[in-house]
């Protein structure tokens, strides 16, 4: 019965991709863990696939428009690329399957996925709850400024690893990076952020595959199917629901739904 949840809540992560243009993927990994039973460590390849493949579609819709800055993502993208393809191939294979204990509270590598998934939601949330007005940048100072290429470098690199360890894209990360660093107007740093995601998450995919990671394709791709379908209903109903009046009630959700596993894992682990 809570895989047909997990299905409509796939639909419900791409209407707000479409909608938003970023965040909905936030709660892949949530859904594969307690909706379809995906062991926690495989959800963050299943989510890489879907949040990778699904940014595709978005990025593509921005780069016809031209609002994708190609020299900013390859800066962004060169350190990011190889963290999150070490952290997925090296790093996530080696950790042992208990790591430490707290008080009678052993971590086991699922836990400790489960645990900074949750508190990146949260953190994310309250990026979304208190997200800036398009106009936080004024467009005609942009071209006067240089790219500050240590911050996006650096972004880039924890961006990666982040992605690599967790399974989600970070866009709440790297609209910012891309603003304040890359001085790009908020449309543009969407679309380069979409372009982003769409390759740091495929190629973190890739370090999965290359490690020998068992993929259930029928399962992965019919899951995707429905996140599809959402995107193209989202994007439709876009021109109606403005996103930045979405962001913030997603954002909410968002926050219960990372203090609901914070509070799941860590006090109620054993029951």
């Amino acid at each position: 019965m809570l895989h047909y949840f997990g299905y409509f809540a796939a639909i419900f992560i791409g209407l707000a991709l479409g909608i938003m243009g970023g965040g909905g993927s936030i709660l892949t990994v949530p859904v594969l863990v307690y909706l379809m039973g995906v062991n926690p460590v495989l959800s963050t390849a299943y989510s890489l696939f879907v949040v990778g493949s699904t940014s595709v579609v978005g990025a593509a819709g921005y780069f016809r428009k031209g609002l994708v800055s190609l020299p900013t993502a390859v800066v962004f993208l060169a350190p990011s690329l190889a963290s999150v393809f070490l952290v997925r191939k090296v790093l996530m294979p080696a950790l042992p399957h208990e790591l430490f204990t707290v008080g009678g509270l052993v971590f086991t590598k699922d836990l400790l996925v489960l645990v900074a998934f949750a508190v990146l939601m949260v953190v994310a949330a309250v990026s979304m709850i208190r997200s800036q007005p398009a106009s936080a940048v004024p467009d005609d100072r942009l071209p006067n400024r240089p790219l500050n290429y240590p911050l996006i470098l650096g972004i880039g690199l924890v961006v990666g690893a982040l992605t690599g360890f967790v399974g989600a894209g970070g866009g709440f990360l790297i609209i910012p990076a891309l603003v304040l660093g890359a001085r790009l107007p908020m449309k543009l740093a969407v679309g380069t952020s979409l372009a982003i995601i769409a390759l740091n998450s495929l190629i973190g995919f890739t370090g999965d595959l290359s490690a020998g990671t068992p993929i259930a394709w029928p399962f992965i791709l019919g899951f995707l199917a429905f996140a599809l379908g959402g995107i193209v209903l989202g994007t439709y109903l876009a021109r109606f629901i403005p996103g930045a009046k979405l962001k913030p009630a997603f954002g909410w959700f968002t926050l219960a739904m990372g203090t609901f596993i914070l509070t799941k894992e860590l006090l109620f682990h054993h029951s």
